[in-house]
């Protein structure tokens, strides 16, 4: 595998009507006044619509970040926009992306617990996840009747400290034989190492519970329930050599009180981890994440 950079593979804005197609077109650049005049002219002088239009001008760091989604039914195809947007982009410094509205293809990672998985395959059955599973890939067997129930491929990679190497370098043939845009490390128990966290970076996707780092070791429900929590939550966030620390994409919590014992904790904590991990995935795979240093911006 040799990809550095999130790929160039695009996200569904919408469901097409016949004729039509939807694409999408992502900036970053330093602020300046002209530039949303120059995408939108841009766009309207090649007989395209836009449908949507999100920005964010970041007063800290004096940057602009841009979403906008259009459509045509006809015209220049992505490669002649992105050549013909191109003079445009240097003259602003633009990271500049157009991207069509093929589905991400997705490999999950998961372990033993299954409540992430099981989440993210019952939202790509409804149609709603907004991108395509293509492999699960566990260290454990735990979860083959699951892919197998939804028709997807399976495949079990065990791993122990003498044979990670190996096991990475079949995920890594694994990744490249399926065409993976993102990996969704949903409840993955196996830490990943700086060199494939590298050459992830940006497109992998793993989910936490939001305890961490105040609740570190075992049973983490045990001592939230002990310290009388009032909130259990979960973060997703783009993967990093530094454990947990990545940019954040979306995080969710739920209220709790004294009636809650370190099961029903574990129980409201799956479901925040769902929800935190299946809004990440949706929405990165819409383009709507775009990455500002350390943090994300988020057009919702």
């Amino acid at each position: 595998m040799t990809a550095t950079t999130v790929p160039e593979t695009a996200a569904r804005v919408a469901t097409p009507r016949p004729g039509t197609h939807h694409d999408v077109l992502t900036l970053r650049c330093p602020q300046r006044s002209g530039i949303v005049n120059a995408v939108t002219s841009f766009l309207v002088d090649h007989g395209l619509d836009i449908t949507e239009h999100q920005q964010f001008d970041d007063q800290m760091s004096a940057r602009l970040f841009l979403r906008t989604a259009f459509v045509g039914r006809s015209g220049p195809d992505l490669d002649e926009l992105r050549a013909g947007f191109a003079p445009i982009a240097d003259r602003y410094q633009m990271d500049a992306r157009f991207y069509d509205q093929t589905p991400d293809r997705l490999l999950i990672m998961v372990s033993k617990l299954g409540h992430c998985l099981n989440d993210l395959i019952f939202r790509w059955r409804a149609g709603s996840l907004g991108a395509e599973i293509a492999v699960i890939v566990s260290n454990h067997e735990t979860h083959r009747p699951m892919a197998d129930a939804a028709g997807l491929p399976f495949v079990h990679i065990p791993i122990t400290p003498e044979t990670k190497p190996e096991a990475e370098a079949r995920l890594e043939a694994l990744i490249s034989e399926h065409h993976i845009d993102l990996v969704v490390l949903a409840r993955y128990m196996q830490v990943l190492s700086d060199g494939l966290c590298s050459r992830l970076d940006g497109w992998a996707i793993n989910i936490h519970h939001s305890f961490l780092p105040g609740f570190k070791g075992a049973k983490p429900y045990h001592q939230a329930y002990a310290r009388g929590v009032k909130m259990v939550g979960a973060t997703a966030h783009y993967v990093t050599p530094e454990l947990d620390e990545g940019p954040i994409i979306e995080q969710e919590i739920i209220r709790v009180d004294h009636t809650f014992d370190p099961d029903a904790l574990a129980t409201v904590g799956r479901d925040a981890e769902a929800l935190a991990l299946s809004r990440a995935v949706r929405w990165h795979s819409q383009r709507r994440v775009l990455r500002n240093g350390a943090s994300t911006v988020v057009f919702r």
